[in-house]
C-alpha cells in the first residue's frame, strides 16, 4: 500500500504528465493534500492565466477516491515547533510553508512525495520522487 502527502511541485509534476508523477498519483492507495499545499496551489493559480481550468482540474482531483484533504490542526502545530527547533538548532532552516507539510506528512504518517531535497535534513521524515522510494 502507497501512502503518500502530495506537495506542491508534485502535484505541478503530475499535472505536466511526468511519467514518475503519474506512476506514483496512479499507484497510490491514499493521497493526502494539506491545506499548506492547496493554499500554494491556488496563489499560483492566481498569478497564471489559467485559474478557471487549475481550479476545476485541482477540484477534479481532490474528489478522486484515494484524494484526502488534511487540515492543519494542533497535533500539527506541534510537530511544526518540534521540526522548526531542530532545523534552527542545526543552522539550516527551510521555509516555512515546507515545515508546516513536513509536520502533515509526520503528523499522518505518510511518505512526503517532493522534488524539494531540502526536506532530508527533516528527521524522521519519509521522502521520496519516484516510485522505487515509495514502493517497499
Amino acid at each position: 500500500m502507497i501512502s503518500i502527502l502530495i506537495d506542491t511541485n508534485a502535484y505541478s509534476a503530475f499535472k505536466q504528465n511526468k511519467s514518475e508523477a503519474l506512476e506514483i498519483i496512479q499507484k497510490s492507495d491514499f493521497i493526502g493534500i494539506n491545506s499548506i499545499v492547496l493554499g500554494e496551489l491556488r496563489a499560483g493559480f492566481a498569478i497564471g492565466s489559467r485559474v478557471e481550468q487549475n481550479e476545476q482540474e485541482l477540484q477534479e482531483f481532490l474528489e478522486e477516491p484515494q484524494v484526502v484533504i488534511l487540515l492543519v490542526d494542533q497535533q500539527t502545530a506541534a510537530l511544526y515547533a518540534k521540526i522548526y527547533m531542530a532545523l534552527r538548532r542545526s543552522g539550516k532552516p527551510i521555509p516555512a510553508n515546507d515545515m508546516w507539510i513536513a509536520a502533515s506528512a509526520m503528523q499522518h504518517d505518510l511518505a512526503l512525495y517532493t522534488y524539494d531535497k531540502h526536506f532530508q535534513r527533516i528527521e524522521d521524515l519519509s521522502v521520496g520522487n519516484q516510485f522505487s522510494d515509495f514502493s517497499n
